[in-house]
Order: C-alpha cells, then sequence, then structure tokens
C-alpha cells in the first residue's frame, strides 16, 4: 500500500514537472500598462517607465501574480493606449492591463482576472452643468472621451460620437473651457487626474456601468501560462490580497 501511495506521489510530481516543462526555459511575458490612476501610473508621472518605476493597485497584484506562478516578465509604461492595446492584440508573448472584458474584446485576447473595477460615468461642471437622468438624455449633450478607452467604446456601441482625446486629462481643460458639455471617464481615473492637476468645481453627473479590470493576453499566449495566472490571483484572493484591508484606495 505504501508502495502504491509512493507510485502515486511520484506520478503526480512527474505529470507536474511536466506541465511546466512545456515553456521554455527563457519563457517571457511583455506586459505593457499605461497611466491609469490610482490602477497602474509611473512613479513621476511621465509618459513612459519600466519596472520597479511604476506603481498602482494593479500594478502590485500583476507582478505577485507573475512571482506566484513562476512566470518571467517585463513591464513597461507607454503612450498612449492605442498604440499599446494594438501592439498587444498582435503580437505574442504580449499582454496589457488595466483593462475591460467586454464582448467585442473577449475574443481578441485570453483574459486573467478580474483584478480591480471600477465606475463609468459622465463627469461635468458642478455648477451650471447638464444633468441627464440616463445615457438617451446625454447624447443630446457633446461629449469628451480618452481614445480606444473601454469607456469611450461603450458609448459608441450605444450609437454616441465621443470627441477622442488622446490624453484623458486634456478633458478637463475641454470642460472647463466648455468645448464639450460632460467627459466619459472612469471613476475613481477622474478625481485622481482633477486633484492632480487643481481642477475644481466638478462633479459626477451620471453614473452609468460598474466594469472590472483584467489582464489582457496576447491570444498565442500557452494555455498553461493563463491557467497559472489566473490560480495564482484566486489563491491570492482568498489570502485578502487586494482587498480593501491592504488597498484601501481601491474601496
Amino acid at each position: 500500500m505504501r508502495r502504491y501511495a509512493s507510485f502515486c506521489l511520484l506520478l503526480g510530481l512527474l505529470f507536474s514537472s511536466l506541465a511546466h516543462a512545456d515553456l521554455p526555459r527563457d519563457y517571457q511575458v511583455v506586459l505593457l500598462t499605461e497611466n491609469f490612476p490610482p490602477f497602474n501610473m509611473a512613479v513621476n508621472n511621465k509618459n513612459f517607465a519600466r519596472d520597479p518605476n511604476i506603481q498602482g493597485i494593479s500594478a502590485d497584484i500583476v507582478r505577485e501574480m507573475f512571482k506566484r506562478a513562476g512566470i518571467d516578465y517585463s513591464l513597461t509604461l507607454r503612450f498612449p493606449w492605442d498604440r499599446i492595446y494594438k501592439q498587444a492584440m498582435t503580437t505574442p508573448n504580449h499582454g496589457l492591463f488595466s483593462t475591460s472584458l467586454s464582448e467585442g474584446r473577449r475574443p481578441l485576447f485570453k483574459w486573467v482576472g478580474p483584478i480591480a473595477e471600477y465606475q463609468s460615468v459622465l463627469v461635468g461642471l458642478k455648477d451650471g452643468g447638464p444633468r441627464p437622468t440616463d445615457l438617451a438624455q446625454a447624447k443630446a449633450y457633446r461629449i469628451g472621451a480618452y481614445q480606444s478607452a473601454a469607456v469611450s467604446q461603450y458609448l459608441e456601441r450605444l450609437g454616441f460620437k465621443p470627441q477622442n482625446a488622446l490624453r484623458d486629462q486634456e478633458n478637463i481643460r475641454k470642460l472647463q473651457r466648455g468645448q464639450i458639455d460632460l467627459w466619459a471617464t472612469s471613476d475613481p481615473v477622474w478625481r485622481y487626474y482633477a486633484k492632480e492637476q487643481g481642477a475644481s468645481g466638478l462633479d459626477t453627473a451620471l453614473s452609468f456601468e460598474t466594469s472590472q479590470l483584467y489582464l489582457a493576453l496576447n491570444k498565442d499566449t500557452p494555455d498553461e501560462v493563463v491557467e497559472r495566472l489566473q490560480a495564482a490571483l484566486q489563491q491570492m484572493r482568498r489570502e485578502g490580497y487586494g482587498s480593501c484591508t491592504k488597498n484601501p484606495q481601491l474601496c
């Protein structure tokens, strides 16, 4: 009986080692991210940074996932989002975060998550700005958004034609100058940018969608990589990693 148990244990270890042997010894995932505070951002607020000069809730979670999964990676923050989104979608062994998983995006990547959550909102001027009660009313207004961002793509699918900027912060200035009526963005992201730029007098005019954020991997990524990362994330969640206790700014 003991010999049988030992045999089963050795067999299990053998299959486990063979499963991990599927990945080349020098295998590495090239991770890309952008300034999307407080989830991922450069320490110096620049549009280019390399690990470890990248911080944020999602950045910390992704680092821990790869560490626990035993998968090597490089991490770079670049600009603009549209560029790194397309790069991750078309280049093997690439991935990006933080991004939401919509039905339109689902077949374009392999997904690990969720790693965080945000609220899609329309931001306006606190005094005298429009206050639509729903998105149908919001269509009557000029809306600014961030090019290729999930919020902008969501509105476009509903028939909106947002004025897409290359930098989300540009919409703060447009709003204050009266060039747009509402800013389609994310909460808490917009609050961070407003504080960063010293912009006051802004407020949420309409909250319309809760979305979860993921790590999106190129479709050619081996399934083993996805499975090991997802297993690591699930273990982290069981331990409370990423909860309000460890990341109060997320709550």
